[in-house]
């Protein structure tokens, strides 16, 4: 007699399958990404020593939308104090980027490895141990560019583990009233990411620094006295 045997798959939380993705795409976003249980995300901070300005503004933004959604946010950064100011945006660890096997350490972190990471600074070398970092059926999402070309990637961890990796280059207009909705309830405050504010005379030092060594958070600037 033929039997027929069910495995069961390890879900992701929020994981759509193959039928249901197109659908999926079509939901806002705060119930496309906001997870059921609360899955380790990655997020990689990299902030004075190494990314500047713009990736600042990325990093800390993700750290702080992913906790407002309930995740369980890992933080790694080769900066201090970018891992402290990614404690108050709400990373729950901080991990430093120079750890040896860094995804050995997020596996005895996350009892496995992350269901999400993220890498915003655009570092090849962090967008494949993000890769390394996922347990089974985890996603990775690329946010930092990388204009020097192609990026080798773990394809094999890709294959033997079912992820799924992602490239995403903005936010479409229709998400933006949920996201202006968690900032007026408090959820999400964009204030945090202000590091410093900056008279009119400053400018062109703030600006000729944007590549190099900066302050950890956005930098402003103040018109008028």
């Amino acid at each position: 007699m033929n039997k027929t045997v069910e495995t069961e798959k390890e879900s992701v939380p929020g994981a759509a399958t193959p039928r249901e993705r197109p659908e999926a795409k079509k939901q806002p976003i705060e119930k496309r990404y906001r997870p059921q249980r609360a899955p380790s995300i990655i997020v990689a901070l990299i902030a004075a020593g190494m990314g500047g300005a713009r990736n600042q503004r990325l990093t800390f933004a993700a750290v702080m939308i992913a906790a407002a959604l309930g995740a369980r946010v890992l933080a790694v950064d080769v900066s201090a104090a970018a891992l402290d100011r990614a404690r108050e945006f709400g990373a729950e660890v901080a991990v430093a980027a120079g750890t040896a096997d860094l995804p050995a350490a997020i596996g005895a972190v996350t009892g496995g490895g992350a269901h999400v990471s993220i890498d915003a600074l655009g570092s090849p070398a962090l967008a494949a141990d993000s890769v390394r970092c996922l347990r089974r059926r985890g996603r990775h999402v690329q946010v930092g560019l990388l204009p020097g070309g192609p990026v080798p990637l773990p394809m094999d961890l890709v294959i033997a583990r079912e992820l799924e990796i992602y490239g995403s280059h903005g936010m479409a207009a229709r998400d933006y009233p949920a996201m202006l909705a968690m900032v007026a309830d408090g959820a999400l405050r964009p204030g945090l990411l202000v590091g410093e504010v900056i008279g009119l005379e400053d400018v062109g030092r703030a600006l000729a620094a944007m590549d190099g060594l900066t302050p950890a958070g956005m930098t402003v600037v103040r018109l008028g006295g």
